[in-house]
């Protein structure tokens, strides 16, 4: 009689001890749309707003690198696209200037302020590229000073105590000044551009395109596009980085319509029709910069400042970059990856 109770003690402590059957995980359901009228306003659209005020104190930087053979242009189009004086003043090499015997980097920081706006902007300039007989590897000190400055930057990053916002002198982008032959182009462009765009953002432009018709400056363009495709060669917008459809329309029309953009620079103003416009004089006319039937400098403009500015930066960043530090912190050249030993190392230093 009086084992009943013990066998109902063991049953309570058996069954303690037998896992509960588990529930089926929820299965998230489909967002639903919410009323925003009916529920009130959180505010989370502010986000953007709170973002432009932190970009409006801080500012942000722009690098920019111009090459190509001199007298082609490549200052008075920086000024132009971005109407003040940010490079040198390039109206042929004077008497007392010689032609530099090897390729020089020259880097000249502004900073511009445009709508509350601050922008870093820094000009690289490669004068002595292209000009030499002979420009065998011409191309070595433009690389070697993109990767110096990916070095520079991952040499702050991998520190202890880094700064709070790494300076970055990183090579956004790279505008690379075709000469406008109407035939094809030459071996040191197809060699930098091969050698370069893995590196950096290329953008090919034709320079001082008003010295070729418009028939010959539509063939050039299609001859351009067709040699770079044959070479492999990847200019900026790379295909493999459109990250969703609508990215991919837009950078495909871009791809196959406007590159490599037909451009003409003039940082001098002139009266049309009772406007102030940028514009070159002709004995047949006033060509205008930012006139499309004369010239596509202001697709240019707006592709590099309007519309890909941000994307330009965050490739450089994301890819461009993110290779070379991932080869060098792999190569292990100076730069001791973190293992499990090394941190056991460490804790018995410690």
């Amino acid at each position: 009689p009086c084992a009943g109770p013990v066998e109902s003690k063991n049953e309570a402590a058996m069954s303690e001890l037998v896992p509960e059957p588990r529930q089926k995980p929820v299965v998230p359901m489909k967002p639903v749309g919410i009323n925003a009228n009916l529920l009130g306003y959180i505010g989370i659209d502010t986000i953007i707003e709170q973002m432009r005020k932190k970009t409006m104190k801080t500012g942000f930087d722009f690098n920019i690198m111009v090459v190509g053979q001199s007298g082609l242009g490549k200052s008075t189009l920086v000024n132009t696209l971005f109407k003040s004086q940010v490079s040198r003043k390039s109206s042929g090499w004077n008497r007392e200037e010689k032609i530099p015997k090897t390729v020089e980097i020259k880097a000249i920081g502004h900073v511009i302020e445009e709508g509350g706006v601050k922008m870093k902007l820094t000009v690289i300039d490669t004068p002595g590229f292209g000009d030499q007989i002979n420009n065998e590897n011409c191309w070595e000190p433009i690389e070697k000073y993109i990767n110096e400055q990916y070095e520079k930057f991952l040499k702050e990053e991998v520190n202890i105590a880094r700064k709070k916002r790494i300076p970055d002198t990183r090579v956004h982008c790279c505008l690379y000044f075709i000469s406008p032959t109407g035939h094809s182009l030459r071996p040191l462009d197809l060699e930098f551009m091969k050698h370069l765009s893995k590196v950096v953002n290329i953008i090919p432009v034709i320079a001082k395109a008003d010295t070729m018709t418009l028939e010959e400056k539509t063939e050039f363009k299609q001859r351009v596009r067709k040699e770079l495709e044959v070479n492999g060669i990847e200019f900026y917008p790379q295909k493999e980085f459109d990250e969703d459809l609508e990215d991919k329309t837009e950078n495909d029309k871009i791809r196959q319509e406007s590159m490599p953009f037909a451009v003409v620079g003039s940082d001098k103003e002139y009266q049309v029709n009772g406007k102030r416009v940028l514009g070159r004089k002709t004995p047949w006319g006033i060509i205008e910069v930012e006139n499309l039937t004369h010239c596509e400098f202001a697709l240019l403009r707006d592709f590099v400042i309007r519309t890909h500015l941000q994307d330009l930066k965050e490739v450089t960043h994301n890819i461009h970059y993110e290779t070379y530090r991932a080869k060098r912190l792999n190569d292990n050249g100076g730069l001791p990856p973190v293992t499990s030993e090394t941190e056991e190392n460490h804790e018995s230093n410690l």
